[in-house]
């Protein structure tokens, strides 16, 4: 039986990855998707309702609620094959505050000096490196999150203080040095750490 040309280009699904997050990111997730659901019931109510009323070829209420439903439906097959795709393990922050600081681990507050290799300029950055998906920075220390997965993150992680990489960033390669390596305080935490938050996920 010969196979079918849409199953012969179709590409494969990407390679599961684990996020670590924060506790609560799994009731997040489930929460959204219930959300979803609940407003797919209303769409559906509304199209019951705008069917009612008419020639359909100039419905726009009906024709609204269909498109409505249908970009529902896409976010929640993206969200769940976001979940499907993924293995989370969450990370109780608490554990960060006591945590060896021979090498940098996630929860570390670090200090990285960044040279452009091609302007040769330097920069100082102090960073908490935090999950999937942290980005938030606090005025009062000068420390930003740093997700965990980012390229600068996984270039740093596990080295120790005067260890240097090299790694490609967006804006080039750039040689990065660990100044020093700390745990966070409470204080620095309670700053720092937003509210969880769904990931933004695009329609596929």
């Amino acid at each position: 039986m010969p196979l079918h040309r849409k199953k012969i280009f179709r590409l494969p699904p990407p390679a599961p990855t684990t996020i670590y997050v924060r506790p609560g990111y799994n009731r997040v997730l489930a929460e959204q998707f219930e959300a979803l659901k609940l407003k797919r019931v209303d769409l559906v109510k509304d199209k019951v309702e705008a069917h009612s009323q008419g020639d359909l070829r100039e419905n726009f209420g009906f024709k609204a609620a269909k498109d409505a439903i249908r970009a529902v439906d896409r976010k929640m097959t993206a969200l769940d094959r976001f979940v499907a795709r993924n293995t989370f393990i969450e990370v109780d922050p608490a554990t960060w505050l006591t945590k060896p600081t021979d090498t940098l681990l996630l929860g570390h507050v670090a200090t990285i000096a960044k040279q452009d290799v091609a302007t040769k300029r330097s920069h100082r950055f102090t960073f908490l490196v935090t999950t999937h998906g942290e980005t938030a920075s606090d005025p009062a220390s000068g420390i930003e999150c740093l997700p965990h997965n980012s390229p600068l993150a996984a270039a740093v992680l596990g080295l120790a203080v005067n260890a240097q990489a090299t790694v490609a960033l967006p804006a080039g390669d750039a040689i990065l040095t660990v100044c020093s390596i700390r745990n966070p305080t409470q204080a620095e935490l309670d700053r720092l750490l937003t509210a969880i938050k769904p990931p933004e996920i695009e329609d596929d």
